[in-house]
């Protein structure tokens, strides 16, 4: 009896909150997200006490799409891979889930989010948690020293979802690399590049990329003083500076990481630096840094990196910041990491706020050797595409802004004005068909004229094809723009010439 009060006044509570997020107008999924939690609350107090009801929902950080949001996704996916074809790039697929020692030991503190699955036949698996190390693997099994790849599947982490932000358990990456031996910079300013064009044709907002280098990073822990083996956990600690401040970080470094506070300090005076061509420069000539051969080597290479960002036109949006690492281990060099900028005073309303990193990568020449025999060194670097985030600002805009969003791409209804003419209408949409015309037929033997036409309507087919007695006689049909009403009479041996010639012209206006 106790825990039934404690559960009804627990639905009590989530009731006010759902309440009051509608009120608030917050986000579909943020209402959706806390509603399945009253559901599962009233699902404990409606069974027995020892069997509770099965609350049908998509697993904690997961999500299905509607055909609508499914449009928006594929809008972006097309964006995106545009780019990478652009920029060279051939495809390839690895399977969602590899064995557990391929993804062991490559992602730092991470490795605790990767999802296990139970002992299938013998071999330990665990499903993939991003899209690099499976592509290493698949470079040392195919003896593959030179490739453009991109990539677009889903990946899984065992992260705290918080999914009004874009951050799921399940979620697509959309990855671009290039393997093989270059000259230096070269390849890595293109992938910096790919990022530019990519955010820049999505329209999001002004953005930043951020530039650093794993080698300055290490070079500067060395000439503060922090040991080696603690590199790799104070790179995980100054990773979270986007997300909590200095002061946090610099507790944790210190009561949790080990590090003397005066270590701790000379790594706060580094972090707070960004800038451009010139702050590699200016470093170049730090009393410290310039000591340590990594730094110094990385510092060269962040110059060399400027300088062919200049001739690619993308400058404006790169900023040198001391402050990312990525806690990743696989990187070896240059790591970047692009992020939307707030806009407005305090960008209370911005649906960009708290989105977090967009896009992410650097180079990772070490990792191929890991899984070949001999060792065998293949040069990477690459960048990720963070399409979640992404596709929820899209989705909020969209909303925002009312837009009507297409969700087929029929160009025309296939329609009839009087009874008995099923079969007339299915031949002509099978003509229409044959002819590559995208065509629709209403399933019903007699529809009403009226509901065809407000069918088209609601659909945003934007002609209609009227099937007629006198019509059929003459060896003609009436076309119809649903936007302007207008109708018109073709000849059937010219109706597909003109549904097409109309389809390109209504492009060709949107376009302009």
């Amino acid at each position: 009896m106790e825990n039934k009060t404690s559960i009804q006044e627990a639905i009590e509570t989530q009731e006010v909150l759902v309440c009051s997020l509608k009120t608030k107008n917050a986000s579909k999924e943020k209402i959706e997200e806390e509603l399945a939690k009253l559901l599962e609350l009233k699902a404990q107090l409606g069974g027995d006490d020892d069997k509770h009801s099965f609350v049908l929902k998509t697993p904690k950080g997961t999500r299905d799409y509607s055909p609508k949001q499914m449009v928006i996704r594929e809008k972006v996916f097309n964006i995106i891979v545009s780019c990478f074809k652009r920029h060279g790039a051939e495809t390839i697929d690895t399977p969602i889930f590899e064995l557990k020692e391929t993804l062991t030991g490559k992602y730092g503190e991470d490795s605790k989010l990767i999802y296990d699955l139970k002992d299938q036949g013998g071999e330990l698996l665990s499903l993939r948690y991003d899209l690099t190390v499976p592509f290493a693997r698949y470079l040392a099994m195919n003896k593959v020293s030179n490739i453009r790849r991109y990539h677009i599947a889903k990946v899984y982490r065992r992260d705290n979802p918080a999914m009004t932000r874009g951050r799921y358990r399940e979620f697509y990456q959309c990855d671009f690399d290039i393997a093989g031996q270059y000259d230096p910079m070269i390849p890595d300013a293109e992938c910096v590049k790919i990022v530019y064009e990519i955010l820049s044709q999505l329209d999001l907002g002004d953005f930043r990329i951020k530039v650093n280098d794993r080698r300055i990073l290490d070079g500067m822990f060395s000439v503060c003083g922090v040991p080696d083996e603690k590199f790799r956990s104070a790179c995980s600690a100054v990773d979270k500076l986007d997300k909590v401040s200095w002061a946090e970080v610099r507790r944790e470094m210190v009561t949790e990481k080990g590090l003397a506070p005066e270590m701790v300090d000379q790594i706060g005076e580094y972090v707070k630096l960004q800038g451009g061509q010139n702050l590699a420069e200016r470093l170049l000539k730090d009393p410290k840094l310039s000591h340590s051969e990594q730094a110094c080597a990385g510092l060269t290479d962040m110059k060399l990196l400027f300088t062919y960002l200049q001739l690619f036109r993308a400058t404006d949006k790169v900023v040198f910041d001391l402050s990312l690492a990525r806690g990743l281990d696989y990187y070896t060099g240059v790591i970047y990491e692009a992020v939307l900028i707030p806009s407005g005073p305090g960008s209370g309303g911005d649906e960009t706020v708290g989105v977090g990193s967009v896009a992410g990568g650097g180079r990772y020449d070490g990792l191929v050797g890991m899984f070949d025999p001999k060792g065998k060194m293949v040069p990477c670097v690459g960048v990720s595409i963070g399409v979640e985030r992404i596709f929820s600002i899209m989705e909020q805009r969209t909303e925002a802004c009312a837009e009507k969003v297409r969700t087929t791409e029929t160009q025309v209804l296939v329609a009839s004005a009087q009874k008995n003419l099923l079969e007339e209408r299915l031949k002509l949409v099978a003509h229409l068909w044959d002819a590559g015309v995208k065509a629709e037929v209403v399933h019903k033997a007699n529809p009403k004229l009226l509901s065809q036409l407000q069918y088209c309507e609601d659909a945003g087919i934007p002609l209609v094809v009227i099937i007629g007695e006198r019509e059929l006689q003459d060896g003609a049909v009436t076309l119809r723009s649903v936007s302007s009403r207008e109708e018109v009479e073709v000849s059937r041996a010219e109706l597909v010439e003109e549904i097409k010639r109309r389809t390109v012209k209504a492009l060709l206006l949107a376009d302009a």
